[in-house]
């Protein structure tokens, strides 16, 4: 019996390792890694530019309490809230960290409790976080969850109006929804949303764990709708692959998180941040932005020539794309895995696209060669 708990269900590949988006098992069998360890790898396996940033960094200072200053996180924060509406910063480790912090923040601030969600939503597995989600997969087995949490269906403009009242906080969204299908917010959705909020004083949180950092083709997903947040919440790709969670905030959220409301031991550590503001230096130019939309235009022109229309459909934007089958996927994952690609679910019957953001055009073409052979022969 292992010596570790059963909570994954594990693939029985041992990655051993990886350069860009090509990673190799221990019997050195070569692999496209299309999940990008769940949209986490902007820039692929092993950068030099992120392993130079981590060892000059661990050769000068690896962690310090956040009681003392941080200009690297100050920078860090600048970055994020450049040019966006947004202006301050709190940096944790994860998403589910991030979401925490957003709920958190929301309900001090209002000092109301009640926080719509959205069905088939994901924000982490956290009591709080988990609450927030709206998949009952997710908060079987754990008994009563934190309250004031409402789940209404996706781009249900009826069913949200009608959920809105005085004790609302805060409306909290994935403009995509990545764990839940790859779904994507209608724009009458958000503008509806963009109403509420403005004329019912209502916060608006969008989590960005998955969506953010580029991932969509702009830096952050919310950009591409008629939304301005109140709260957004970032983690996954904004480390590359070292774990680092943030939570950004309006200027007029910055007095309710006072010295003493909120905090963490590791959140914002020297080494994570400096990977964190070399991801940004590549990532967030426009040059790279332009880059992803033209792949993203690219990989779905190529499977839509590829697969049959009437089968298969494709969904979501930048390089985080959804291929609805119409049928169980997991043992297409594991044909494809089996064939050298390695892809990762959204729901029942849709394969999640999330391919490093530096993927080169040949290596697309090469992953739907082999999407195509296990889908239509």
């Amino acid at each position: 019996m292992s010596a570790l708990f059963g909570n994954y269900g594990r693939r029985p590949v041992h990655l051993v390792k990886g350069q860009g988006t090509k990673v190799y098992d221990e019997a050195g069998k070569e692999y496209l890694d299309f999940t990008s360890g769940i949209a986490v790898l902007s820039l692929g396996h092993a950068n030099p530019i992120l392993v130079n940033a981590i060892k000059e960094q661990s050769e000068k200072l690896w962690h310090i309490s956040n009681l003392f200053d941080s200009p690297e996180q100050e920078q860090l924060a600048a970055t994020l809230v450049k040019d966006t509406h947004l202006a301050h910063g709190f940096f944790c480790n994860s998403g589910a960290e991030a979401n925490e912090a957003a709920i958190k923040l929301a309900r001090k601030h209002t000092g109301k409790h009640t926080i719509i969600t959205f069905q088939q939503s994901f924000h982490g597995r956290t009591f709080g976080a988990m609450s927030a989600t709206g998949q009952t997969k997710v908060q079987q087995g754990f008994g009563p969850l934190v309250e004031k949490f409402i789940h209404v269906p996706f781009n249900d403009v009826t069913a949200l109006e009608a959920a809105v009242d005085d004790e609302v906080a805060a409306i909290m969204l994935e403009v995509i929804q990545g764990e839940g299908g790859v779904n994507v917010v209608s724009d009458e959705f958000g503008k509806a949303i963009a109403k509420i909020c403005e004329e019912q004083g209502i916060l608006l949180i969008v989590d960005e764990v998955q969506t953010g950092i580029a991932r969509t083709g702009t830096r952050y997903a919310y950009e591409q709708i008629a939304l301005k947040p109140n709260i957004v919440t970032l983690a996954k790709g904004l480390g590359g692959g070292f774990p680092i969670g943030a939570m950004l905030g309006t200027a007029e959220m910055y007095d309710t998180f006072s010295p003493g409301t909120h905090g963490t031991t590791f959140g914002g550590n020297p080494l994570a941040v400096a990977v964190a503001q070399t991801v940004l230096n590549h990532v967030f130019e426009k040059s790279f932005l332009r880059e992803v939309m033209k792949k993203s235009d690219y990989f779905k022109e190529q499977l839509a020539k590829a697969l049959p229309a009437d089968k298969f459909s494709v969904k979501g934007r930048g390089l985080l794309l959804g291929l609805g089958c119409g049928e169980a996927v997991a043992p297409l994952i594991t044909k494809a895995e089996e064939a050298g690609l390695l892809l990762v679910g959204a729901g029942e019957d849709v394969i999640r696209l999330l391919p490093p953001l530096t993927v080169t055009y040949e290596e697309i073409d090469a992953a739907i060669v082999i999407l195509a052979g296990i889908l239509i022969n």
